[in-house]
C-alpha cells in the first residue's frame, strides 16, 4: 500500500514504525524480568553469542544502509525508493535491515538478560511482519511491477 507525499510521489505506508515493532516486545519482556524475574537462568554463554549478534547487526545493517546511500534511494519512511538494491545483503533477503534488527533484539535480551524478551521474540517477528514489510512489499509490487516481482520469486524474505 502506497501513500501520496506532498511532492506527488509514493511512498510506502507503515502500520507500524520498525524500531516501535522491535522495540516494544523487547520493553515489555524486560519488564515481565524486572517484575517477575527470569524463571530460569540463562547462564554465561549468552555474553559472548549476545554480543556476536550486536556486533553482526552493526556489519549487516551497516552495509545494507551504505548500498541505500550508494544506490541514492529514500531510506526512511516517508522517502520514496527509487531503485531495487539486488546486491550485497540483498541478495540473500529482501529484507536485511529487519534482519538484522531482529538480531539485536536477540543480541540486548541474552545481555540484558530477559528470559521473557526471548520469549516475545515470535511478537516482534509477526509486528515487523505486519506493520512494515507487509505495507513494503504492496508498495514495491505498485512502483516496481515485474521487476520486483521477479526479484521477490529469487530472493527469501527473511533468509
Amino acid at each position: 500500500m502506497a501513500r501520496p507525499r506532498p511532492d506527488g510521489g509514493r511512498v510506502a505506508a507503515f502500520r507500524l514504525w520498525p524500531p516501535v515493532a522491535v522495540g516494544a516486545p523487547l520493553l515489555l519482556g524486560w519488564l515481565a524480568t524486572r517484575r517477575w524475574g527470569d524463571p530460569v537462568s540463562p547462564g554465561r554463554w549468552r555474553f559472548p553469542l549476545g554480543w556476536a549478534l550486536v556486533l553482526a547487526f552493526v556489519g549487516w545493517n551497516g552495509w545494507s544502509l551504505w548500498l541505500f546511500h550508494r544506490h541514492r534511494t529514500g531510506l526512511l519512511p516517508g522517502q520514496a525508493t527509487s531503485s531495487i538494491i539486488e546486491e550485497g545483503p540483498y541478495r540473500r533477503s529482501r529484507n536485511p535491515l529487519y534482519v538484522g534488527l531482529l538480531a539485536l533484539y536477540v543480541g540486548l535480551a541474552l545481555l540484558m538478560p530477559t528470559l521473557w524478551g526471548l520469549v516475545l521474540a515470535p511478537a516482534a517477528v509477526l509486528l515487523v511482519r505486519w506493520g512494515a514489510i507487509g505495507p513494503e512489499e504492496r508498495y514495491l509490487h505498485e512502483r516496481f511491477g515485474a521487476p520486483y516481482d521477479a526479484y521477490a520469486s529469487r530472493v527469501r524474505r527473511w533468509l
